[in-house]
Order: structure tokens, then sequence, then C-alpha cells
């Protein structure tokens, strides 16, 4: 029987199956997680200045609020360019619902961009822990921020945001653990799914939307 290859990228939901069996092939615990979570869908968005900067404006806060701020964001005029951006005053780009700290870590990335610093094609060369590295090392960009960049804007298939709070409490809930998982703890359970834990985030994520739309659980 022919090994299955599973793609590079998990830009489709062909892709993200072919990562999720194989997840679950190595962990048997998630089969009623992928089961109750049902096709999970790609998220991939624009890579580049303009997608960490979309990442970086759902920081901290709810996916609605996020939706609201990068709609009057992205209509300023040069805002999702490195170069035109700088052109931008803080009080306009923060009219736009970004905060003084994430005016400045944008501002930080253009400049970088702009000096040669940042290259994201490059970027995508990398692996996970490599491309997390390159990413943290510019000012403003924690590992939250570069591991969805990694997994929304560039279709990674190995990184595993694990500060982020609903996969934390999905995979408490999903696993069946005593306690909502730290970090710490997160990331040693994430990293027995290697080389798939991107599939694992987003079906994690998938889950957790399930679990509180269609059932109202409050996780």
């Amino acid at each position: 029987m022919t090994a299955i290859v599973p793609s590079p990228r998990l830009d489709s939901a062909a892709a993200i199956a072919e990562h999720i069996k194989l997840l679950v092939a190595m962990d048997p615990r998630l089969t009623p997680v992928w089961e109750k979570a049902g096709t999970v869908q790609p998220r991939i968005t624009a890579p580049g200045f303009a997608g960490i900067a979309k990442v970086i404006c759902g920081q901290q806060v709810s996916v609605a609020s996020a939706r609201a701020i990068w709609a009057r964001f992205e209509q300023l005029p040069g805002a999702l360019e490195p170069q035109s951006y700088l052109s931008l005053s803080e009080e306009i780009v923060r009219a736009s619902g970004f905060s003084r700290s994430k005016f400045a870590t944008v501002r930080v990335i253009a400049e970088a961009m702009v000096a040669g610093a940042l290259d994201f094609a490059h970027l995508e060369t990398l692996p996970a822990a490599e491309a997390v590295a390159y990413l943290t090392a510019h000012k403003g960009i924690g590992p939250w921020t570069a591991e969805v960049y990694l997994l929304f804007c560039a279709g990674h298939p190995d990184v595993f945001p694990a500060g982020d709070l609903a996969l934390l409490k999905a995979v408490g809930h999903g696993l069946g653990l005593d306690a909502r998982p730290t970090i710490k703890d997160m990331i040693s359970i994430a990293q027995d799914w290697t080389p798939h834990r991107s599939a694992a985030a987003l079906l994690f994520w998938r889950y957790f939307a399930v679990l509180r739309d269609q059932e109202g659980i409050a996780l």
C-alpha cells in the first residue's frame, strides 16, 4: 500500500484532511474530536506585510472586534504596504482601532521589511522553530503572533499556538483532562503531534466552535 504523503501546505480542506488522518492514526484519542468537529476548512489569508498586520490586529480582542478594526484599517490609504505604512501617523492608525503598541509593532515590521531585514518569502522556507525565531527577533512579535502567522498566512503544516486560550480550552475538554492545560503542558502535548501540529490546531479550533455554537457549551 502506498503511504499517504500529505501536502506541505494546509491550504485546502483535502490537505487538512490528509494531515488529520495521519494525526488521528498517531493519537486515537482525537477520533471523537474529529467526529464532532466534522470537515475542517482552511483559513488562509494574505501572506507578507498585510497578513502579519492582520494577525497583530486580532491579538487579545474578540473575533468580532478584530474584524471591525481590520475593516477600518485596510481602508486607510497605504496601510497594507510597508513603505507607505511608514508615512501614516500614529493618530490615523489608532483611529481605526489599533492600540499604541500594535501601531508600533506594525511599524517595526514595516521598517524591517524596507531595510531588508525581514523577508517573508525566506520565512516560508524555514522549519517551524527557525521561522518562529526569525519572526520573534523583531520587537513586539511574540510566539503566538509568529505561530498564527505561519499557520494562517503561510499554511505551515507543523505549528501549534500553545498560548491560544480557545485551544487550551478545547484540548482540555477534547482529551478529557482534569484541568485546562497550562501553556507549558500544551507545548508538551502538542509535541507528540509533530509533524501535524497545524492540523491539530485547526481541528481543535473547529471542535471548540462546534461545541460553542451548536451545543452552547461554555468551555
